[in-house]
């Protein structure tokens, strides 16, 4: 997925939100396979497993345990059918999750070729709180920020300054 570029802004921003409300001795469960960003909080000193690649929209065993401090999930849920559903099953009392927002001039993401890299939902700000609230958690901090690319045209012009991502950390009601 990140063979072509590596999102260093949206790494950083999303580690230092991370160590604001997460300490290095919280068991995390990252929701989804290894990747770079998890590598990046284990050689951080965070203590992380992550799942194993099980349909998370049908799968919910890997949340339903007492076994972790906090559930993280950045950029998951909008590649999911119902997120609702899994974020009613976490145990977990912390949450972590970062989605992108919806892009009122651009379309969706949908790779062609692998059919794990869609988005199913982009999210509205207030969409994505309503669905946090809705399946039991209580926001208590986030941050939006844009995400420029180094093109020209008019798109990349709006891309300066349109939030693309949403982070949020919420405590389980």
């Amino acid at each position: 997925m990140y063979e072509q570029s590596f999102p260093e802004k949206r790494f950083q921003k999303t580690l230092k939100f991370l160590e604001n409300h997460i300490s290095r001795d919280e068991r995390i469960l990252d929701l989804g396979v290894p990747n770079p960003f998890s590598k990046i909080m284990e050689k951080e000193g965070f203590l992380v497993n992550n799942t194993k690649g099980e349909d998370l929209d049908d799968h919910f065993g890997a949340v339903q345990t007492n076994s972790y401090d906090c559930v993280t999930a950045f950029e998951i849920f909008e590649h999911l059918l119902a997120p609702y559903n899994i974020l009613k099953e976490i145990k977990a009392p912390k949450l972590v999750v970062s989605v992108p927002l919806k892009l009122w001039f651009s379309p969706a993401y949908r790779s062609k070729t692998d059919p794990w890299d869609r988005h199913y939902h982009e999210f509205e700000k207030w969409q994505f709180d309503w669905l946090l609230e809705k399946s039991g958690w209580e926001i208590k901090d986030s941050i939006q920020w844009a995400h420029p690319v180094k093109k020209i045209g008019l798109r990349p012009i709006l891309r300066k300054f349109t939030p693309r991502y949403y982070a949020v950390y919420a405590e389980r009601i």
